[in-house]
């Protein structure tokens, strides 16, 4: 008696933390939890410092057919020893206006060296690194990469440690275990563009193979973020959520 009560309470629970998403949208390890995930806004390390306002828990979530489409490309890589790995997912709006209001304090730039080193911060919108509307809050946008399987140890990021720029030599700058594209994930800089000429044959081809993949199941690139895709037909294309990542 006392088992299938704990049983009944956990259902219960599931059912309730299943009801937080709107209609539409779903966790991403409930489609395909082989998707590695280190979901950086909710986290210290990120261009800002801190974690991001509206980020509640570390997971993905993403518009249901985003993710289905996502798990096809999954399925592909596993066949050659590779897997994805995303960094960020459904965004809520309170997030975007989290960056904008960062964005106006010109003494917060303790991330600069390695995430925007070339870059004055006041610019970050007008280049389009950062935007007042985000595809992100829209649910079919994610940040993602690819790693090899099996994945090498990833470095533990330590607050307040001598940073490295993210576009220097891929054994020099954070030790993310991700195959080499040439820049860290969210490198706001020229160097992380699709028609950049400063990175190595090496990075070249992989970020070709990223794209061709992504492309393959119907997702389109954003060409000044080589981790940037959107579902090229997206649900909710004209619909700005605000629920936070719970």
């Amino acid at each position: 008696m006392i088992r299938l009560f704990f049983i009944f309470l956990l259902i219960a629970w599931q059912t309730t933390f299943a009801a937080k998403l709107p209609e539409g949208f779903v966790y991403l390890k409930e489609i395909d939890p082989s998707i590695q995930q280190e979901m950086r806004y909710k986290t210290n390390h990120n261009f800002i410092g801190r974690p991001i306002r509206g980020y509640q828990a570390s997971t993905c979530i993403l518009s249901k057919p985003a993710a289905l489409a996502l798990k096809e490309v999954q399925t592909e890589l596993r066949q050659s020893n590779l897997s994805l790995k995303v960094y960020d997912c459904y965004r809520p709006q309170m997030a975007v206006d989290d960056f904008y209001q960062w964005s106006q304090n010109p003494a917060q730039q303790e991330m600069k060296i390695e995430f925007y080193p070339r870059v004055d911060k006041k610019e970050l919108f007008n280049l389009g690194y950062i935007a007042a509307k985000s595809g992100h809050t829209r649910g079919s946008t994610m940040d993602l990469t690819i790693i090899p399987i099996p994945s090498s140890p990833q470095e533990k990021f330590q607050k307040g440690k001598k940073l490295v720029t993210c576009f220097s030599d891929y054994k020099t700058r954070f030790q993310d275990n991700t195959i080499d594209m040439g820049t860290g994930y969210d490198c706001l800089d020229p160097v992380a563009h699709d028609d950049t000429k400063e990175i190595n044959l090496v990075s070249a081809h992989n970020r070709q193979l990223f794209r061709d993949i992504m492309e393959k199941y119907h997702f389109v690139p954003y060409s000044k973020e080589w981790w940037h895709f959107t579902l090229k037909d997206e649900p909710y294309p004209d619909t700005y959520f605000n629920f936070p990542v719970a």
